[in-house]
C-alpha cells in the first residue's frame, strides 16, 4: 500500500475534514481514505484479500495431514554436528 502526503491543505479543508472526522466518529486518516474511495467509485476495503477464494487449486493439507507431515520431516530439523566436522 502507498502513502501519500497532502501539501498545502488550507485552513477551511482542514478544519472541514476534522469536523467531518469527529461527527463520523473516525480517524482523521480514515476519514480521508473514505472520501477519496467514495470520490473515486470505489469501495471501502474492496482490494481485500482474495487468496481464500482459490484455495482449491492450492493443494492444501487439511490440519491433520498437516500434523502428518511436521511428524514425517522432525528429523530434518536435528543438526548432527558430525556431519559438520
Amino acid at each position: 500500500m502507498k502513502s501519500i502526503t497532502i501539501h498545502n491543505l488550507d485552513d477551511r479543508a482542514s478544519e472541514k475534514l476534522s469536523e467531518v472526522a469527529k461527527a463520523q466518529g473516525l480517524s482523521l486518516n480514515k476519514t480521508i481514505k473514505k472520501i477519496l474511495y467514495e470520490s473515486l467509485g470505489l469501495k471501502v476495503g474492496e482490494n481485500k484479500d482474495h487468496s481464500e477464494d482459490f484455495s482449491e487449486f492450492f493443494g492444501n493439507w487439511s490440519k491433520e495431514e498437516g500434523k502428518i507431515f511436521e511428524a514425517a520431516i522432525q528429523d530434518f530439523e536435528k543438526i548432527d554436528r558430525e556431519d559438520w566436522n
